[in-house]
């Protein structure tokens, strides 16, 4: 499990979904950038659909705030859907703007940083 990266104090992934439920978001046209809210020094997430076979969740990561380097299982997508992030895939950065997608291969280790504020959606394909 990755872990949360900011300043000097120790942070943690807050979900703003306790009140939502993942069936909410079923047959309903989705404004992705609006659903999911940035928060001072604070990673936010809210899963839109969870299935065995995969699962998409929304982040906004506040300036400053990231994910430490990790591996996953499966494949997994980034969409930005607002702001710009680096994602390190292998060691090698990348610089991602709104609009901008990339892929990060299973087994690879990769990491995100908000050098600005940024949000996202993460799919994560389990095969």
């Amino acid at each position: 499990m990755p872990s949360i990266q900011g300043g000097s104090r120790a942070m943690s992934i807050s979900s703003k979904a306790a009140a939502v439920h993942p069936k909410d978001f079923i047959s309903k046209s989705l404004d992705l950038e609006s659903l999911v809210t940035y928060q001072a020094h604070s990673v936010v997430s809210k899963q839109i659909l969870s299935k065995k076979t995969g699962s998409l969740t929304l982040f906004a990561f506040a300036k400053g705030e990231g994910l430490s380097e990790h591996t996953a299982p499966y494949d997994a997508s980034v969409l930005i859907l607002d702001g710009k992030a680096t994602i390190v895939i292998g060691g090698k950065p990348h610089k991602l703007e709104k609009g901008e997608m990339i892929i990060m291969p299973a087994g690879i280790p990769h990491s995100l940083k908000a050098a600005h504020p940024f949000k996202m959606l993460l799919i994560m394909i389990r095969s």
